[in-house]
């Protein structure tokens, strides 16, 4: 049986702000020691990988939190106002990227629409992926779709009426329809195994670049503050509308690589769970939401190209890597992956 939930141990610090938070974290209960002062977080770059970090580790607490930290700091004040100092800066740096975004239906007619020429991980994997690139993937995505859904069930009370009602619907199949061996993150920890790769929760977070720590954080960040919750749905909306193409190059990818049954069962599952959930996002949960509160459109659209925007620099990261024949972890490939130094 793959076991997917005792809580991790907590990752290498990478810079200044996320050795501060390690080590407050280690030394006890809350009140036990004090964060360093002054700790430089608006010198730091908000994409980079000591910031991002330092909020993963944050946010986790939340979630399963790490092995011999004490579930206290959850809410302890002192951390949460570094965690804030953290999300401002990051969330300042997204919003200043991601620009005023169009309006919301010319957005989603964007996503609905697939470009005939595409550059992404799922094209690249398909045309010529190898295995230890397959694999690499899968350790980047693996930060999220090991508790798949749960960043978005933050969404579920500040919902309400059709809109709470289609919302759940949608999660209530992300979490297997009520059969615990078709939640998605258990097909996503037995696709990692198929592949030779550790599935335990949180396993790969040291292995894993800033780019894909983003990706998570932004769903953390929307999803832990009721003033986002637009945001949080046009997040869910990307993803949702997104989903089903990749995850069907990815499934013939897979196969091709040599992956089992086990192996392509996650993806298959995508390709025909998120063409429906698309339009359960569209028509039964934005729908009315806007419906209800219009003034909720433009954060709406914001999630979506705030998505949009962590998706394109995790994507240009992988295959940019992958193009010029290197590998796209933090510490280099991994062992018995059958890495090659040839470009993909």
């Amino acid at each position: 049986m793959i076991e997917t939930s005792r809580p991790p141990r907590l990752p290498a610090p990478r810079g200044p702000l996320s050795e501060a938070v390690r080590t407050v974290l280690v030394s006890g209960p809350p009140g036990a020691a004090g964060l360093p002062d002054p700790v430089p977080v608006r010198t730091q770059d908000p994409w980079g990988e000591d910031l991002q970090l330092a909020l993963y580790v944050c946010y986790e607490l939340h979630y399963r939190g790490f092995g011999g930290v004490d579930p206290g700091w959850e809410w302890d004040p002192e951390l949460l106002r570094l965690r804030r100092a953290l999300e401002r800066h990051f969330l300042a740096a997204v919003r200043a990227e991601a620009g005023g975004p169009p309006p919301l239906d010319d957005l989603i007619e964007r996503l609905l629409t697939e470009p005939r020429t595409g550059t992404g991980p799922s094209h690249f994997l398909l045309a010529d992926g190898r295995r230890w690139q397959a694999c690499e993937y899968l350790v980047h995505r693996s930060l999220y779709h090991l508790k798949e859904a749960d960043p978005q069930l933050w969404a579920a009370p500040r919902l309400g009426g059709a809109a709470q009602a289609a919302f759940l619907a949608v999660e209530y199949d992300e979490y297997g329809a009520g059969h615990p061996d078709r939640a998605h993150s258990r097909l996503f920890a037995e696709m990692m195994a198929d592949f030779g790769l550790d599935p335990t929760y949180g396993h790969y977070v040291d292995a894993a670049a800033a780019p894909a720590l983003a990706v998570v954080n932004l769903m953390s960040l929307f999803g832990l503050h009721r003033a986002l919750r637009g945001a949080l749905v046009g997040q869910f909306a990307a993803v949702e509308i997104t989903s089903s193409p990749g995850s069907a190059r990815l499934a013939r990818a897979f196969e091709r690589l040599g992956a089992g049954p086990a192996g392509i069962r996650f993806y298959q599952e995508h390709v025909e769970a998120d063409a429906v959930h698309e339009q359960l996002v569209r028509h039964g949960v934005i729908a009315p939401l806007l419906a209800a509160e219009p003034g909720l459109a433009g954060d709406v659209a914001f999630g979506v190209a705030a998505s949009s925007l962590a998706e394109e620099r995790l994507a240009d990261h992988l295959t940019g890597a992958w193009a010029a024949g290197r590998s796209s972890l933090r510490g280099g490939p991994l062992a018995g992956t059958g890495w090659s130094a040839r470009a993909g």
